[in-house]
């Protein structure tokens, strides 16, 4: 990345998505509205974002469990370049901490080690415990991580041959309580709808892939704000899943393809319903990295427009996050393009520059 100085933002800034603004300056890498008595370094031309926002990814993993500090970075760096600066990490078994002292890499938001039930996840992901010990861990992992804590709501049980909710209600409610005491919001991982009324009930904030939403459960769903991140590109994912394991687990594959033929309607519907939707690509796992901008055009073949699409993956998103758009002092986390993102998605496939604390990458 270049050195930090004073930049010139001229064109048309997105500060929201009806407040346009025709420049800014990146100032000690912070964004201001009013001119510097110092000359610009460089001026930047073009439609400017906040920096894009995937809130389901996982730095430091791959398909196998953990990885190494150098591919860590390739994967952040990978992210960073198709303009993804701020990350929800929903979930790794690595040390991603070094990369806080990195002014060059995106922004993470770690919601610790996924939490899952004894041989009933990706084998070297998780702490794999029993129910009586699940508060425990969600209010360990609450301190470990940035405000968010991971469970793994249902997987597949292979006794049964299906996928199947992995916690008792009593287990999963003492455990959210005990994240929230610790001032921490608890997403959990669902494909399957039987998994979702426990969780509701003991108070779940989000819900990754929300494949087995409902119309009965829909509105229970939206009367109490809780979240969705359907990560629509991982879903694509259900039919080859489901073909390589017909032969051992026929009814788990043919629930995979029926949540998969839904998913666009299931998206639809809770979003019709006031469900607030966020853009997450589920980066990490067997998924490449800088997937975004694939994922915000997802949510539109869901029904959403294109800017609500767009919110998803910025201003709606970093406040939902609690972290800050291009607001005067917030850091000059931007991403510019040669067009405006509101009239055709796709030129988020391909930003022109990238500026992260004030830097240019």
């Amino acid at each position: 990345m270049t050195d930090r100085a004073v930049l010139h933002i001229k064109g048309r800034v997105l500060v929201g998505p009806d407040d346009v603004r025709d420049e800014l300056w990146s100032v000690d890498g912070r964004v201001t509205f009013e001119r510097p008595a110092a000359e610009p370094s460089a001026t930047l031309t073009g439609w400017a974002l906040p920096g894009l926002v995937d809130a389901h990814c996982h730095v430091g993993l791959d398909a196998h469990g953990a990885v190494d500090r150098d591919t860590s970075e390739k994967q952040a760096l990978t992210d960073r370049d198709a303009g993804t600066l701020l990350i929800r990490d929903a979930g790794s078994a690595a040390d991603t901490r070094w990369i806080d002292d990195r002014e060059d890499l995106p922004k993470l938001i770690r919601a610790g080690r996924h939490i899952a039930r004894t041989r009933r996840y990706i084998r070297n992901y998780a702490h794999e415990i029993e129910p009586g010990d699940l508060a425990a861990y969600a209010a360990a992992e609450a301190r470990r991580g940035d405000g968010w804590v991971k469970l793994v709501g249902d997987w597949i049980d292979r006794g049964a041959g299906d996928l199947a909710a992995c916690w008792p209600g009593d287990a999963l409610a003492e455990a959210i309580a005990a994240a929230h005491a610790e001032g921490a919001r608890v997403t959990a991982h669902c494909f399957a709808t039987e998994s979702l009324p426990d969780l509701l009930a003991a108070g779940i904030d989000c819900v990754e892939h929300a494949t087995g939403l409902t119309e009965e459960l829909i509105p229970a769903f939206a009367e109490r704000g809780v979240a969705i991140v359907p990560t629509l590109v991982n879903i694509a994912t259900f039919p080859k899943l489901a073909d390589g394991g017909e032969a051992k687990f026929p009814a788990w594959s043919a629930h995979m393809r029926r949540l998969h033929a839904r998913r666009y309607d299931t998206v639809g519907a809770a979003h019709d319903a006031g469900i607030p939707v966020y853009v997450g690509t589920d980066a990490g796992g067997s998924l490449a990295h800088g997937l975004v901008a694939e994922e915000v055009l997802e949510l539109t073949r869901a029904g959403l427009t294109p800017v609500e699409a767009l919110a998803a993956a910025t201003w709606s998103a970093r406040s939902w996050l609690g972290r800050p758009g291009l607001t005067e002092g917030a850091p000059a986390d931007l991403v510019l393009y040669e067009a405006d993102p509101r009239a055709d998605l796709r030129v988020l496939a391909a930003p022109t520059r990238v500026v992260l604390n004030g830097r240019v990458a």
